[in-house]
């Protein structure tokens, strides 16, 4: 093995020298620490005790030993295993030395070694606790989102000609919590966009409208469930604009798994009740618009700088959404302007019913908008994963939940085929 010197301190640098000869055969070099650490319990009771008392003290080692250590730990660097050359913090001294009869006298060079302290490692080992604050995103993730679907029935039920209308209300309503976030103090700040960043947000603006005023004229022609159901279906259009317009190819197991959906949906439309073309199509046009947004708010982030100017996705939601107001509301007044003084207005300032009108559409604005905010906060703080078993969730509660409350038709069919539908669509996000 080698020549034993008397001292405890020397024998443990002879157990160093033995390690750095073992590290240079080996493929993967442990924390030397760790490994001096281990060394010494396996030295003799009384050798141990001493080179314990020795530990706090700085290790000298010999020239030859320190370069020994530092070729193995080169070494060791060309792996992968760059951190581990820090464990020397200094180079050895010149060093005076003569051979007689092969014994070296060399002038020491101290190297400091540190222990991990047990405590730490104990620590950083423990479980994490519960995220108690993300639980209650999940919660009112989910009231939100049941709260918004029936309050918006509700809404079109009273104001049936009005879908555009209505949309382009609960956009404008809904972000006036985001405005005053901006203005009370503490609470949210403000973005600090330029005039070109707004060009660039103009897709995602109009795709964020789109997409929910295309889903509230399905409401206002099919049953809730239903049109839940088909917008289930919105990997289908991810998966095709991705491939053919966004360059970004999709995995053979996805579409394996795009007729499962495809074929959940279409069994559930059979014996539809309430079905109508109308509802199918428009809940296809927002899946359509819906994965386009996806596309489009990945692009948008990756431009420089802007990410930082909007200063969150809060505030990214609530620019979206002033501006989807203000570009759709004309569309909406071209539509549908003809009759909001004879109806519509009519029915925002009386106050009939239980609830009214103008109650309902302010309830709907502000769930949509809280539930939406909730849900990319959610998502933020999950895998992805997680977040598809999370959406999963939130279509079963919405299907059945708002179904049985409403009255609508549940029959065996619809309720195997939203099943298989999104069940295609829970394993589409996870292979």
């Amino acid at each position: 093995m080698g020549r034993r010197y008397n001292t405890s301190v020397s024998g443990f640098a002879y157990l160093t020298t033995t390690a750095s000869a073992s590290f240079k055969t080996s493929e993967t070099s442990p924390l030397l620490p760790i490994f001096l650490s281990t060394a010494a319990r396996e030295m003799s009771s009384d050798s141990y005790s001493t080179v314990s008392s020795e530990m706090n003290k700085p290790l000298l080692l010999s020239a030859r030993t320190t370069t020994e250590l530092k070729a193995c730990i080169r070494g060791g660097a060309d792996d992968g295993h760059e951190e581990e050359e820090e464990l020397i913090s200094s180079s050895s001294s010149d060093v005076n030395s003569k051979d007689d009869n092969d014994n070296l006298q060399p002038t020491p060079s101290p190297i400091s070694l540190s222990v991990p302290d047990e405590s730490n490692i104990q620590s950083a080992t423990g479980k994490n606790a519960i995220d108690i604050p993300l639980l209650f995103y999940f919660l009112f993730f989910y009231i939100f989102n049941y709260g918004y679907s029936m309050a918006n029935k509700l809404t079109i039920k009273e104001a049936p000609g009005f879908p555009l209308t209505i949309s382009a209300l609960q956009l404008g309503l809904g972000s006036l919590y985001g405005i005053f976030l901006w203005l009370a103090p503490e609470a949210r700040t403000p973005p600090k966009i330029l005039p070109s960043d707004l060009l660039k947000m103009m897709p995602v603006a109009l795709c964020t409208v789109g997409s929910h005023s295309a889903s509230v004229f399905g409401y206002a022609h099919g049953s809730v469930s239903f049109v839940q159901i088909v917008k289930a279906a919105e990997p289908v259009f991810a998966a095709f604009l991705s491939q053919f317009l966004y360059n970004k190819p999709v995995s053979r197991s996805k579409w394996f798994c795009l007729p499962i959906i495809i074929g959940g949906v279409i069994l559930a439309s059979v014996n539809e009740v309430n079905f109508s073309w109308i509802a199918l199509f428009s809940a296809c046009i927002s899946n359509f618009i819906a994965a386009f947004r996806g596309n489009e708010t990945k692009r948008l982030l990756m431009t420089d700088g802007i990410k930082d100017r909007i200063g969150g996705a809060g505030n990214q939601f609530a620019i979206t959404a002033i501006m989807g107001f203000l570009l759709w509301t004309p569309v909406a007044y071209f539509r549908e302007g003809s009759l909001w003084s004879s109806q519509l207005w009519p029915a925002l300032i009386t106050s009939s019913g239980e609830p009214s009108f103008r109650k309902l559409l302010f309830t709907s604005a502000i769930f949509y908008y809280g539930y939406n905010e909730l849900r990319t906060v959610t998502l933020k703080k999950i895998s992805a994963v997680s977040g598809s078993i999370a959406n999963t969730a939130k279509r079963i509660i919405v299907i059945l939940g708002v179904g049985l409350a409403l009255g609508e038709s549940l029959n065996v069919w619809k309720i195997l085929g939203s099943i298989i539908a999104i069940f295609g669509v829970l394993l589409y996000s996870t292979v």
